[in-house]
């Protein structure tokens, strides 16, 4: 079982720090900067077979990370002008599992989603380093649990994302040898 959660959470479950500093925000920002071209320089001799390979029994392909990363840093960005610019929304959760079944998840070229992160993560940096404190501490409700979720902590939520789905690709790829 203790494998099974290596496997599933590489670098651990997201910790939010209680109090978010500056410090953290930089950086989180810098791995939400880098994370496209880290992931297509992994990615960019994958094979069709390498892509159709989950990262563990029962979870899901390389493709199929791949495409999920984009869709939900897409809903990410979206919660993200949200909270800016809105009092305290209600989000809207996609069901993430159902989205990876798709066929565009299962068998469309990655190209699609690293270009398509490549455009979003610029969009997204470019907000998130001209935000003010007061924009940071801007919310969203989560309907999970009614969590408040405020701008800082999702900057940490997305940058703790990219490098869990980075490390689910990375671990294979070292796994495997590839």
């Amino acid at each position: 079982m203790e494998e099974l959660e290596k496997l599933k959470y590489p670098i651990g479950h997201f910790k939010c720090p209680e109090n978010i500093t500056n410090d953290n925000i930089l950086n989180w920002i810098e791995v939400l900067e880098t994370l496209p071209k880290r992931l297509s320089d992994l990615v960019e001799n994958f094979s069709d077979s390498q892509l159709n390979t989950p990262y563990r029994e029962g979870g899901w392909t390389v493709r199929q990370v791949v495409h999920h990363m984009a869709d939900s840093h897409h809903h990410s960005y979206t919660r993200f002008k949200w909270a800016l610019t809105e009092n305290r929304p209600l989000i809207k959760v996609y069901q993430e599992k159902e989205w990876s079944n798709l066929i565009d998840a299962k068998s469309a070229p990655i190209d699609l989603s690293l270009s398509y992160l490549t455009a979003l993560h610029a969009k997204l940096v470019y907000l998130l380093k001209r935000l003010t404190p007061e924009d940071l501490e801007n919310s969203y409700i989560h309907p999970d649990g009614n969590v408040n979720v405020s701008v800082a902590e999702n900057i940490g939520k997305y940058a703790w994302h990219s490098n869990h789905h980075f490390a689910h690709i990375k671990t294979l790829a070292d796994r495997e040898g590839w």
